[in-house]
């Protein structure tokens, strides 16, 4: 990290920890180019598409995120993401006095331990977010230009600015604004503070 660049995280606050966090990522630049409002309602592109599936990727990639209100923007993206520890596959836990209903464990495979795995910090999750999402728009933007023979070929041009924004909810209370602040986003944003 730059010595000048000021963080936008909690200092000394682990976040990999159990807790519910809102989030934010912008486009670089907030260029609008994940789609468009209208009449109140965000109608994504494919760029928009992509970055919506990603971040239902998380959710699959990671057995202990659960996924509350998220919505794709003209130019950023807004969500809740729990990192809940309990969901992990994988924790350590001693499976010896646990049986599966659909199978009951003998012999050698009461003995087995489930390997640990290391939860992944709220950086590390959207690090992962936004490089699938930029590499998914980057293979379609270098489809577009293949399929365009007179052009040369640039750079691909979709970035994400960088880091992100995050708040760690604390109570029900501010769940409940912030999921309401997402789900009404489309319908305000000519009231919002990214919007150009």
């Amino acid at each position: 990290m730059h010595k000048d660049r000021k963080s936008n995280r909690l200092q000394g606050y682990d976040y990999s920890r159990n807790a519910l966090y809102f989030v934010t990522s912008c486009v670089h630049d907030r260029v609008c180019c994940l789609g468009e409002i209208k009449d109140g309602q965000m109608f994504p592109n494919e760029y928009g598409k992509i970055a919506e599936q990603q971040w239902q990727w998380v959710e699959q990639q990671y057995s202990y995120i659960i996924l509350h209100s998220f919505v794709v923007m003209p130019n950023h993206i807004h969500g809740i993401i729990e990192i809940d520890d309990r969901m992990a596959v994988g924790t350590g836990r001693d499976l010896s006095n646990e049986i599966d209903e659909r199978n009951i464990r003998t012999g050698r495979d009461l003995s087995v331990r489930e390997e640990s795995i290391k939860i992944k910090s709220l950086s590390e999750l959207m690090g992962a977010y936004k490089t699938t999402t930029s590499k998914q728009i980057h293979l379609l933007e270098e489809d577009r230009l293949a399929l365009d023979r007179n052009r040369s070929r640039p750079v691909p041009t979709f970035k994400w600015q960088r880091s992100f924004h995050d708040h760690i909810i604390r109570n029900e209370g501010s769940y409940l604004r912030i999921s309401n602040y997402i789900l009404n986003n489309p319908s305000n944003w000519k009231e919002d503070k990214f919007y150009t």
